[in-house]
């Protein structure tokens, strides 16, 4: 208990926040969940399909959209080393009191990608199978985030021919639900999505995305964009106009954004490379250790696998990208979504090769975006099964960016996916002890998606 209490103490800490009270109502767990995650079941952002009392704003095709983007931005087509100077808009840096209030109606926007027009780009997001491509979407989620920042930022002063001295970075992308769609790659797909929550200089981003079916738009997932607001040169931090809530239903979700802000913030303490496991953990790590060590020897580091079972460190696929200027943002960085749909498809290809079938999505868990990639970058992605229950797999995805002169490694992005296999996965097991962090840190992700909590001890609640 005092191992516990105080790794409690020590996420209390990281979080920068106050944790919730529990409810007396927990779900049941079938493996000892650990309690530092029980409180984190109440993160899950739960809206309507779209504000309820408004209608989406129509933005056109995601094409046109970039392109709005980058003459609002005033930025030109080409490719240049170095970007285009735009410290000459710093002289119209706005103040925070020189913003005037935005509802969430003002950003709430649509926009199409015309599959079942467009055969060129048919090309781009079909699977071999005739789905579509979920690296793409996110791609174009991703960009679809930053426009909606786009239409919430409103500076009353700033002259009509001077370009926005704002630049808009992703943070973070909060957990990504999927629906069981089968989303095809020759049907329009419709994206929404409006402001939800703002700091002094962050946006929260809620973005739906749906596929047209049968005459009418059905959902495929959501996801919550956390976004920063820098000024024109990328150099600080940018003011954004406040919210004033339009509707009863605006003020009931922007008064979720500052808890959903502090879960946040737990999510990231309760990393296992930031707290150490808990009690239930580390009886868990016995028991691991139990079944892969052989009973009748003392050998020093001899290890056994037990059947249906594989090692972690035979359980992976990696590549390495190099970067192009074809896969920059508008400051000549690597675009986020890049990054994103690369991670997902090397991590598709770990679940395909792992359980021998095309497993389903389910979740994205927490994508944080920790240093920006330069265009010239080699990146290299490294998917890992980390974890297994039943008939599901979690995958943890590494992004290390590669320095080709020093040969040294920076780790910029980490990714969780939670896979489903139409029957039983083969058992992940890890051999070292490093990998056992692993394997902690993928359960306590993959237990947090699937919304299992232990049972509430009061020796070690929160």
């Amino acid at each position: 208990m005092l191992r516990t209490l105080a790794g409690t103490k020590r996420c209390l800490s990281l979080a920068s926040g106050t944790l919730m009270k529990t409810t007396s109502n927990q779900l049941w767990a079938p493996n000892n969940v650990p309690s530092i995650t029980s409180t984190l079941r109440f993160r899950h952002y739960t809206t309507p399909t779209h504000i309820s009392q408004s209608v989406p704003d129509n933005s056109g095709t995601m094409s046109e959209i970039k392109e709005e983007m980058m003459k609002r931005l005033g930025l030109d087509h080409g490719y240049q080393p170095l970007p285009k100077s735009r410290s000459h808009l710093l002289k119209y840096h706005p103040k925070l009191e020189e913003l005037p209030p935005r509802s969430m109606q003002d950003s709430f926007t649509s926009a199409i990608i015309p599959l079942s027009k467009n055969l060129a780009l048919q090309d781009k997001y079909v699977t071999y199978l005739g789905n579509v491509r979920m690296g793409r979407l996110l791609e174009d989620m991703d960009m679809f985030a930053a426009w909606c920042c786009h239409k919430h930022v409103l500076i009353p002063q700033l002259p009509a021919d001077i370009p926005l001295p704002y630049t808009f970075v992703t943070i973070l992308v909060d957990r990504i639900d999927f629906t069981n769609t089968l989303a095809s790659g020759t049907q329009d797909v419709r994206l929404s999505g409006h402001v939800s929550w703002v700091g002094t200089s962050s946006i929260e981003v809620v973005v739906w995305l749906e596929q047209l079916q049968n005459g009418s738009y059905v959902k495929l997932t959501r996801a919550l964009f956390l976004m920063a607001a820098r000024n024109a040169t990328n150099t600080g931090a940018a003011p954004v106009n406040p919210i004033k809530p339009a509707t009863d239903e605006e003020s009931t979700i922007l008064a979720g954004g500052k808890e959903r802000k502090n879960q946040r913030q737990l999510l990231r303490a309760q990393s296992i490379f930031k707290v150490e496991p808990n009690d239930s953990e580390q009886t868990l790590m016995y028991e691991l250790y139990k079944r892969t060590t052989p009973s009748d020897t003392m050998e020093l580091n001899k290890r056994i696998l037990p059947p249906n079972c594989r090692w972690m460190s035979h359980s992976y696929q990696m590549s390495t990208i190099p970067s192009f200027p074809e896969h920059r943002n508008h400051h000549n960085r690597v675009f986020g979504g890049f990054l994103m749909r690369c991670a997902l498809e090397i991590s598709w290809a770990a679940a395909v090769l792992y359980c021998r079938t095309r497993p389903k999505l389910e979740h994205i868990s927490d994508i944080s975006f920790e240093k920006p990639v330069s265009v010239d970058s080699f990146i290299k992605m490294t998917a890992y099964v980390v974890y297994t229950n039943m008939n599901y797999l979690q995958i943890m995805t590494v992004a290390e960016v590669l320095e080709p002169h020093s040969g040294k490694q920076v780790t910029t992005n980490t990714f969780y996916y939670t896979f489903l296999a139409p029957d039983k996965v083969t058992e992940v097991l890890p051999l070292s002890y490093h990998e056992t962090m692993w394997y902690i840190q993928g359960r306590r992700k993959f237990e947090n998606n699937m919304g299992l909590n232990g049972k509430k001890d009061k020796d070690n609640a929160i």
